[in-house]
């Protein structure tokens, strides 16, 4: 798996954990890829196939722990930084943070390559920009 594909596969796992794809999951992911390298560059039709590669392999692999597996070692330290605030961000997607995207976050705090205070950091602030506090 290639870093552009190792990054795209984190962000998928986030919407995906939960084991619900809604619309505003899939335009969260699209978008929060799509402003960025080498995603900016990608057709419509290299994105889709993209997401068909993904696909495929989180089912041949079966299962997100597969797919994460076979991502990590793809993405530097940074990059996986990177995608752990991104997956962070895509659980908000759909405005409903259920337990199995928060068991996901964690899964991956414990398995990246990033030392465990930081990748808490990482999510802890993540989950503070996306508090709703002014909500009644």
């Amino acid at each position: 798996m290639d870093t552009a594909d190792a990054f795209a596969a984190i962000a998928l796992g986030a919407v995906a954990c939960d084991g619900v794809l809604d619309k505003d999951e899939a335009h969260a992911l699209r978008s929060q890829l799509e402003c960025r390298a080498p995603y900016n560059q990608k057709s419509e039709s290299e994105m889709g196939e993209l997401f068909d590669r993904l696909l495929s392999v989180l089912r041949q692999k079966q299962g997100l722990n597969n797919l994460v597996d076979e991502a990590l070692p793809a993405l530097t330290v940074r990059q996986q930084e990177t995608a752990l605030a991104l997956a962070a961000q895509l659980v908000h997607a759909d405005r409903v943070v259920a337990q199995e995207e928060l068991n996901f976050l964690d899964t991956l705090c414990q398995r990246m390559a990033i030392p465990d205070g930081d990748a808490q950091a990482i999510v802890a602030a993540i989950m503070t920009l996306n508090r709703d506090i002014l909500a009644g």
